[in-house]
């Protein structure tokens, strides 16, 4: 197994923490988003209505759970891993 048990949430490292893609919360979410397109911390934050200080913290937790350290390699993953959210699509 790794060092990894998955969950049907999502998975966790031997030591119990969440992480991957599906790990993220919401708010860690629209974060990883705004941030993959270019905007600083102090543009998110204007974009969400929070302070650069949450963002930062948002995207700390991000960094974490997908185990990224730059904002390229978090680019490059929202560009694997996201499924654009489509709105209102009738069936």
């Amino acid at each position: 197994m790794n060092g990894v048990i998955e969950t049907t949430r999502h998975q966790r490292n031997s030591s119990g923490h969440a992480f991957g893609w599906a790990s993220l919360t919401p708010a860690e979410l629209r974060v990883a988003r705004l941030v993959s397109e270019g905007l600083t911390n102090r543009a998110a934050a204007a974009v969400l209505s929070v302070s650069p200080h949450t963002v930062d913290s948002h995207l700390r937790h991000v960094f974490t759970k997908l185990e990224i350290s730059n904002r390229v390699a978090l680019a490059r993953f929202v560009f694997a891993h996201d499924i654009p959210e489509t709105g209102n699509v009738a069936a």
